[in-house]
């Protein structure tokens, strides 16, 4: 086994190029490792923590992270695995984003060891002359036929002509910082070895590239912060225990394998999918939360949903009126976020109405609630609200 492999353990697709990683890996220098994140949204789901988590191991290797916070590039958004066109993000909206980035990413590696840059230093200064320059280390026909332009190609879809600029900017970052090593996930490899060939343009030695599996979100779709499909390492511990609970039992394993260093046989003495993800989502909260919480966590969700238990802490909400409609009620407090949202979830038959511990399903849109001090809704998986009469 290679030593990269043996370093970094599960999740890795391809290696471009072992044999010049391993002479890296063995001649005792300290690399650097370069990774890049676009802060499209203010959470950090675990579909990118496993890449940070590959960085901690490199990390405790001895070498430097660098960490590339993508400010310049999220305002052009990056177009790869995506069927469309991707958002724009303003500039505003990018700072708040970023806001506490850091702090999410400094629960998986160190800052203190990590050198962060933000690729606006030396994008934002970058003039036309220079980027046409770039742009000649690639012919048209390289970009449009990646895979993701050439089906929007096909269809008629529309590709703007900043999305082709994405992977030279990139590709550029890697020159500014010199990176020895880059990794990202597999929807990345187009980006990463634009990397190799513009260090090559500009005489620099070429990055080698590692890309990690993709983590599936809760959906079975990829993980992604726009499909709001993710575990996000901000999430409360027992919102992030319940999600993992709720996933299908066919990625048991592919979650173990990404998301944590559990083997097949560890988890195989679960005969029980149920047991299997228990312990799983055990061990994420644990690496986010520490021990403690994971293992309310857990005490909590057997609480609600195997013993049929109220949960110990309930949310409360002050109502004046006597009677109210269910949408109504939902909406003008905030438990959920549009009328739609409240109609979806009533007419699934997600929501519960529990007086004197008796539980009624509410699936009438138009039925009217009686208020009744004391009283607990159950709203989809996980919500639960209590109303107290003024």
């Amino acid at each position: 086994m290679s030593k990269a492999k043996k370093l970094l353990g599960n999740g890795i697709v391809e290696i471009h190029e072992e044999e010049s990683l391993e002479k890296k890996l063995n001649s005792g220098r300290k690399l650097r490792i370069k990774h890049g994140i676009d802060p499209t949204g203010p959470k950090i789901h675990l579909g990118r923590a496993i890449q940070f988590s590959k960085l901690k191991k490199l990390q405790d290797a001895g070498h430097k992270i660098v960490l590339i916070i993508g400010d310049f590039t999220a305002q052009i958004g990056d177009a790869s695995d995506k069927i469309a066109a991707r958002k724009s993000l303003a500039e505003a909206e990018i700072k708040k984003n970023l806001s506490n980035y850091t702090e999410q990413i400094g629960r998986i590696i160190n800052l203190d060891k990590t050198e962060i840059r933000y690729n606006s230093e030396w994008l934002s200064r970058m003039t036309a002359g220079e980027l046409l320059q770039l742009a000649t280390s690639f012919t048209v026909h390289q970009l449009i036929h990646r895979r993701n332009f050439s089906e929007r190609w096909k269809k008629g879809d529309k590709i703007g002509l900043h999305e082709i600029l994405y992977p030279l900017l990139q590709g550029y970052d890697s020159v500014a910082v010199k990176a020895d090593v880059e990794i990202g996930g597999t929807d990345q490899l187009f980006n990463l070895l634009a990397g190799r060939i513009i260090q090559k343009k500009f005489g620099q030695q070429p990055q080698d590239v590692i890309t990690f599996e993709m983590l599936p979100g809760l959906d079975g779709r990829k993980m992604s912060t726009s499909w709001g499909n993710g575990v996000y390492i901000l999430d409360e511990p027992d919102e992030m225990y319940g999600k993992i609970m709720s996933m299908h039992d066919d990625q048991i394993m592919t979650y173990a394998k990404l998301c944590t260093d559990l083997s097949e046989d560890e988890l195989g003495k679960f005969k029980n999918p149920r047991d299997q993800k228990a312990y799983l989502a055990l061990e994420i909260v644990k690496l986010y939360h520490g021990e403690n919480k994971a293992k309310k966590a857990g005490i909590e969700f057997d609480r609600i949903f195997k013993s049929k238990d109220l949960p110990s802490d309930i949310d409360e909400i002050k109502i004046d009126q006597k009677e109210i409609g269910v949408i109504d009620l939902f909406v003008n407090n905030k438990l959920v976020s549009s009328r739609s949202e409240a109609k979806r979830l009533i007419e699934q038959g997600a929501v519960k109405k529990i007086v004197n511990n008796q539980q009624s399903v509410i699936n009438n849109i138009d039925e009217k609630i009686k208020i009744d001090d004391g009283m607990v809704f159950k709203i989809g998986k996980r919500k639960f609200v209590k109303i107290k009469t003024k």
